[in-house]
């Protein structure tokens, strides 16, 4: 590890591993409350399950985001971290309020939090992916802020990269946005609105700037190519991001009351948006076919080869199919939706996050440059059971939304949506079945940590650079 204070990541990437265990088990549980309806009821209602399971994943992604910022950052901008103090006091911060706000969830009825939080002074609640109390919502605009000025301050006072701009602009761009989650209007046209410029320009925007930084870091570091060819590919991907990723919230537009403009604009522009995605894949195998050194931590390169791949076909593939507004008239809102989402999510952040994990843990934990051999060998079958179980879910849902739509919405004799859900709960169970495989994917995961590691580190082959 070449600056002292990137050891402020490793509790960061800790509490993101231990978060995601979590997010899984209240995936598991949903996924059984689908098929058997009163399953942990009344102590967990679905309703709650659900919205532990949506917060948990942003907040272990946020967490994995800032990690890999104050790992990264102090490296590209050559210097220590502004602030490591006040790092640490702000991951606290974050874990004490998001800790709080889940047993908040679990332990007090929604509108009982409410009332507990005073959210009637300023009404943020309720809302999908935005249910957190607007104490907790301040909570994180203050992490945010103060993790901004470290980041930033470091950048300023050090020397500026292409890796470490990009990353500064979409972590910028996603303060931002979150400030959006405070407009509350009684409209509810309106509301859905504005509500997709967090949502939306997240997850299709400004992450997907956070996702390429960390990726053309990881490549340096792993790859040897030359940086400036690599921060060519940063800036071509970044611009048709941003290009096709804002215009092309146009396809939440569709049904909620917009101008109908938005059809078509987001149509056009959404359907581009496999774009980045796909020069992503290139740019990442391009990369590693041009690498003049063979890095240590093979199981570093193989996430690094499968985020590119997995964002490109869940982000990409599975969103295109459901994109144009003929399409998404009959798919909106169906299981096909949530196919896109789980492939999306896992292939385009969860990896990104457990590349740079993967890539910078060996090192925090006191290794030159990768784990020992059996380590990774546990790592890379973690890789191989998350990744083909996520598939597996994925074609499942996909199974389950082509048929409730034929059933439900396209059919001459259209049948009642819980009379649909009963007749696909076949697609249900087998979902639950990868579900569990990816749980024993992510347990691999956590093990290969523990795994090897009093063995001698792996090296290169024989001739080849280790290190960056």
């Amino acid at each position: 590890m070449q600056y002292q204070s990137q050891a402020v990541a490793k509790p960061y990437f800790i509490a993101a591993i231990g978060l995601f265990v979590g997010q899984i088990l209240f995936g598991l549980i949903l996924g059984l409350q689908y098929v058997i309806g009163d399953f942990m009821f009344p102590e967990i209602p679905f309703n709650v399950a659900r919205m532990v399971h949506t917060n948990l994943l942003i907040v272990w992604l946020l967490f994995g985001f800032m990690g890999a910022a104050y790992y990264l950052v102090p490296e590209e901008a050559e210097r220590e971290l502004f602030s490591p103090g006040l790092a640490i006091l702000m991951f606290w911060i974050f874990l004490v309020a998001g800790a709080l706000t889940i047993l908040g969830y679990l332990l007090v009825p929604y509108s009982g939090l409410a009332e507990l939080t005073q959210n009637s002074v300023l009404p943020t609640m309720g809302r999908e992916f935005l249910e957190q109390p607007t104490i907790t919502k301040l909570g994180i605009v203050v992490v945010a802020l103060a993790f901004l000025f470290n980041i930033g301050m470091t950048i300023l006072k050090g020397r500026k990269t292409a890796v470490s701009l990009v990353l500064l602009i979409g972590l910028l761009g996603l303060a931002v946005m979150f400030l959006f989650s405070f407009y509350n209007p009684d409209n509810l046209a309106k509301d859905k609105y504005y509500w997709w410029w967090v949502v939306h320009l997240w997850v299709e925007g400004v992450w997907e700037l956070i996702l390429g930084s960390i990726l053309a870091f990881v490549l340096i570091k792993t790859t040897g190519v030359d940086r400036e060819v690599i921060e060519k590919w940063l800036y071509v991907i970044i611009a048709m991001t941003l290009i096709t990723g804002i215009i092309g919230t146009g396809h939440h537009y569709y049904w909620i009351g917009a101008p109908e403009y938005w059809q078509w604009w987001g149509s056009i522009f959404s359907a581009l948006e496999p774009i980045p995605f796909f020069m992503m894949t290139v740019f990442a195998f391009n990369m590693v076919n041009r690498r003049r050194r063979n890095h240590p931590n093979k199981a570093a390169v193989l996430w690094a080869m499968g985020t590119a791949v997995m964002a490109f076909l869940g982000a990409g593939v599975w969103g295109f199919l459901h994109t144009l507004a003929p399409i998404n008239y009959y798919t909106h809102g169906t299981q096909i939706t949530a196919a896109h989402g789980h492939m999306a999510f896992y292939g385009a952040y969860v990896m990104i996050v457990l590349t740079m994990i993967s890539y910078a843990m060996p090192m925090l934990r006191g290794r030159t440059a990768a784990p020992s051999n059996r380590s990774q060998v546990v790592e890379m079958w973690s890789f191989w059971l998350m990744t083909v179980s996520i598939v597996f879910i994925t074609l499942f849902l996909t199974g389950a939304g082509i048929l409730q739509v034929y059933l439900q919405r396209y059919s001459g004799d259209p049948l009642p949506f819980m009379v649909v859900q009963d007749k696909i709960a076949m697609f249900y169970w087998m979902r639950e079945v990868a579900g569990a495989v990816f749980m024993v994917g992510l347990i691999a995961y956590v093990a290969s940590f523990f795994v090897g590691s009093r063995d001698p580190e792996a090296t290169a082959v024989a001739g080849d650079s280790a290190a960056a």
